[in-house]
């Protein structure tokens, strides 16, 4: 049992990321709830699996730590992005990742994307990005934001693959990166 209760902020308004991801039918977005909180926890942990493969723990040792860590990222989310959109990937009805979008300043920044194993290079980062890009252009906003780790060597091809520059890094290991609607993208 976690110590403390996770949830969601409520929305604010309805959200307008339903409706299918074009390039990709089956794949949809929708709010994510309380009751998704299992499965984003188990995405944590399948994210850390080989990180934490080279740690000599016991699984429950590792299981522990993963929620642990899922528990503390989770409520930094919900309270530095408290407007954020909070998305669930779906492919058909099965949930495949989660998408954190938070919107400031005429900036849409991808807070946190992260893909299922099992679905990973099939195009759907792709379609999720150009969707994004997609929005960027007709809301007239000024640009597309994200960090990714520097070690994440497929996720940072795949920005850039899609117009994204590199604008900054930090000691944390991460790189800034920015798309803007007159950038050429894929």
């Amino acid at each position: 049992m976690h110590a403390q209760v996770l949830c969601f902020p409520p929305r604010r308004q309805p959200s307008r990321w339903e409706a299918p991801i074009d390039g990709a039918p089956a794949v949809s977005l929708r709010d994510a709830g309380s009751g998704d909180l299992p499965f984003l926890r188990r995405l944590y942990a399948s994210s850390r699996a080989a990180e934490l493969a080279t740690i000599p723990w016991p699984d429950t040792a590792r299981q522990t730590f993963c929620d642990s860590q899922f528990d503390l990222q989770h409520q930094h989310y919900v309270t530095h992005f408290v407007t954020a959109d909070f998305l669930i990937v779906l492919q058909g009805h099965v949930p495949v990742g989660r998408l954190y979008l938070h919107e400031a300043d005429k900036v849409l920044t991808i807070v946190d994307i992260l893909l299922d194993d099992a679905v990973r290079g099939q195009g759907l980062g792709s379609a999720l990005l150009r969707r994004l890009q997609q929005e960027v252009r007709e809301r007239a906003l000024d640009a597309l934001t994200l960090q990714v780790l520097m070690t994440n060597h497929a996720a940072h091809r795949l920005y850039e693959r899609h117009g994204f520059v590199v604008e900054s890094d930090d000691a944390a290991m991460r790189l800034g990166m920015r798309w803007r609607p007159d950038a050429p993208s894929s």
